[in-house]
């Protein structure tokens, strides 16, 4: 490996070596839920303080859909915002609003804008493209309640890490085809992209960090139908024939992660259709760094470089 692990990496993954976690798919699924929790409880960024936080459900596609609302710091309840909508990772099976609660946090606080965190339904109780769905019907609430919500619809972007950054990406794609131009910019966090799972990556990177080819595996099985929604784009979105007239996009990589190199093949592709994209990849570092950004200062910088990307973009949305 030409980049070796950070000291604060290791000293992580020592401490995870420690729990005696165990494959989730050997335990019954809410147990592997509550290790899920467990497992990253330690590592999280602080609780900020927020301007406002609050609880709601929307109509999704199969039943009420929770959804968190952050405004930040200092802001004022009726100051129309930008927003982000984010969908949290968690290979489709695992993860909430708590999970990713101090990601969000930090992420509104830092870039001024509100964020809607979105809880979509899991798999294996609800198959793809579930997951899909309620993204593109959260997307859409949020541009046609902005009055309500005291926010820009003309400053909309959507974004989420892992299996979160597939399903912004997706509805990105969805939203072009539809002639609907919501999204002013996509932020996909060390992002799934091809569910294929052959990319170099998988196979130099499969086991030793904290996402597994193996664990991949069982998030694949979980969420699709079957193989033959591997090559369907909403769940693969690096096999959509067409990455152009997208929004801007920063794709973060993490170094020692199986998904680096789709994550790099998506930029790549996006660059090459002409969509203006920044690719950040953070060495030293394992998938799931963001949000342990208690313990891994580059989880901190992925984090600002973020809200500065988001403030960029929703600049030149203004």
């Amino acid at each position: 490996m030409p980049f070796p692990l950070h000291p604060q990496t290791q000293a992580m993954l020592e401490k995870m070596a420690s729990m005696n976690l165990v494959p989730p798919h050997t335990i019954p699924l809410a147990q592997a839920r509550e290790q899920f929790a467990k497992a990253r409880a330690p590592f999280l960024g602080p609780a900020l303080e927020m301007g406002a936080l609050a609880d709601r459900e929307i109509r999704g596609p199969g039943g009420p859909l929770r959804v968190r609302n952050y405004r930040p710091l200092n802001s004022h309840p009726k100051e129309r915002l930008p927003v982000l909508v984010y969908f949290h990772g968690g290979g489709w099976v695992f993860g909430d609003l708590d999970s990713h609660d101090r990601l969000c946090r930090a992420l509104s606080n830092l870039a001024r804008c509100a964020i809607l965190s979105i809880d979509y339904r899991l798999a294996p109780e609800h198959k793809f493209p579930a997951a899909v769905n309620d993204a593109t019907t959260a997307i859409e609430y949020v541009a046609q309640n902005a009055n309500e919500l005291s926010i820009n619809a003309d400053q909309l972007a959507a974004g989420g890490d892992s299996a979160g950054g597939n399903l912004a990406a997706v509805a990105a794609l969805m939203f072009r085809d539809q002639g609907k131009p919501l999204l002013k910019f996509q932020l996909l966090i060390y992002p799934v992209t091809d569910l294929a799972m052959d990319s170099a990556s998988y196979t130099t990177l499969a086991n030793g960090y904290t996402l597994t080819r193996e664990r991949m595996e069982f998030f694949r099985e979980a969420y699709l139908r079957g193989t033959r929604d591997i090559a369907d784009w909403k769940a693969s979105p690096l096999k959509a024939e067409d990455l152009s007239r997208l929004p801007p996009a920063l794709v973060i990589a993490a170094g020692h992660d199986p998904l680096v190199d789709e994550g790099k093949a998506y930029a790549d592709r996006l660059a090459s259709a002409g969509v203006a994209v920044t690719y950040s990849l953070y060495y030293g570092v394992v998938h799931g760094f963001v949000t342990a950004a208690g313990a891994i200062d580059a989880g901190r910088t992925a984090i600002a470089e973020a809200a500065a990307c988001l403030q960029r973009a929703f600049s030149s949305a203004s």
